[in-house]
């Protein structure tokens, strides 16, 4: 394993990321820095939560050096993913004058303009409000050296492709290109064809499968009790932090309200959710004053929490990626974490097609105690009794203000 130091970073970079208690590059790092440090294109691939953030924003800012014109563009699926990657970048960057803008849609474009008038080194961005922007002449992408497209596979899963595309044929050919994606659809593949030039390919772990780390479980109920499943869920669990994922924002606000009955402290994040209320959710979230927060997808891939012990799938995704990236929010950085999935008698496809996926038999659980009505997938659970009960020493690492559930 080698040191910051040894991957060739500029002093002050390398410097930045010791001053941030960075001992050891993540293997994506490791492999990932050389190569960007080159100027070579390159296609990466790796489980969520691996440092992909470091792994090109790191090289990125090494190369950049001092404060200059616009040579960086980073494409984010998200706000907040682009958000917690500007913050990413700032830090990494601490010891440099280098300026970073965000930029995203659901607010004005007053600061943003002005930001871009200032001067900055590094934009990232989401394609709609960075499309906007260029439309507008508010900014330019002539001088791009650096371009990253990030979660590469969400964008397109999201309909950014064409939006992309036209942002890629603003930029000059002679532009470095990143992409990096948990998997790689056909989709990107196509991409890659036109928009890199004779990229090198990093993979690191399997693609299909969640981190090892992750315990999974599913919970068959019937479909009037699944409310009531939860509530006894979350009595029977030990945990920090809890992410809840639903499919539709009626259902989010309403799951959220029926914690909040039960004295749970709960925040909300789905599209109809203003700009400041979603950051707000989110910072809840991370400092702990929120215990649960509860997401449609739009969170699935914009949620870097490193103390997420849990994810709940209230209802189960429509595709399995979309298992493994909502999971992918547990079990980050090698830390243990739970994912569970309430099931009910529709379920069963979608449960059969996540479990060829990610190519592993996921166990039949039960919450003890709980006053189940029949359903036949209660005589398929394989594991009963104290399943839902926490087995890990880490569930009792809580605060002594925090309560047990």
């Amino acid at each position: 394993m080698s040191s910051f130091v040894e991957l060739g970073l500029s002093e002050d970079i390398a410097h930045g990321v010791q001053s941030m208690n960075f001992i050891d590059p993540s293997p994506i790092q490791e492999k990932s820095i050389p190569v960007i440090l080159e100027k070579k294109d390159l296609v990466a691939s790796a489980q969520t939560g691996t440092g992909k953030t470091a792994a090109f924003g790191l090289p990125i800012l090494s190369m950049l050096k001092s404060h200059g014109k616009l040579r960086a563009l980073i494409l984010e699926p998200t706000r907040e993913l682009a958000f917690q990657v500007g913050e990413a970048l700032k830090d990494y960057g601490r010891l440099t004058n280098l300026r970073t803008l965000v930029i995203f849609g659901g607010v004005g474009y007053d600061k943003q303009k002005e930001a871009l008038n200032r001067g900055v080194d590094i934009v990232i961005a989401t394609p709609g409000r960075l499309l906007d922007l260029l439309e507008q002449d508010a900014i330019s992408l002539h001088s791009i050296q650096h371009l990253v497209l990030d979660e590469c596979d969400r964008m397109l899963d999201m309909g950014f492709l064409p939006d992309v595309s036209k942002i890629i044929k603003k930029t000059p050919t002679t532009r470095q290109t990143l992409l990096f994606s948990a998997t790689l659809p056909p989709e990107i593949q196509s991409i890659c064809s036109w928009a890199l030039i004779d990229p090198l390919r990093i993979e690191i772990g399997v693609l299909r499968s969640p981190a090892e780390t992750v315990k999974h479980a599913l919970y068959p109920v019937a479909s009037n009790q699944k409310q009531e499943l939860l509530l006894a869920l979350l009595e029977k669990l030990h945990y920090q932090s809890i992410l809840i994922f639903c499919r539709t924002k009626v259902q989010a606000d309403r799951i959220a309200h029926e914690l909040k009955k039960a004295q749970h402290l709960v925040a909300v994040m789905h599209a109809d959710r203003s700009q400041g209320e979603r950051t707000e959710a989110l910072a809840g979230f991370k400092s702990g004053k929120y215990e649960v927060l509860v997401a449609t997808d739009i969170a699935a891939r914009g949620i870097d929490v490193a103390s997420v012990t849990h994810v709940i799938n209230y209802d189960i995704p429509g595709h399995p990626e979309d298992y493994v990236h909502r999971i992918g929010r547990t079990g980050r950085a090698q830390t243990e974490g739970d994912a569970l999935t309430l099931i009910t008698g529709e379920d069963l496809r979608e449960v059969a097609q996540i479990e060829h996926y990610i190519n592993q038999k996921i166990p039949r659980e039960k919450v003890e105690g709980f006053n189940y009505t029949y359903t036949a997938l209660l005589e398929q659970t394989e594991v009963v009794a104290e399943a839902a009960v926490p087995r890990r020493s880490l569930r009792n690492t809580k605060p002594a203000n925090a309560r047990r559930r």
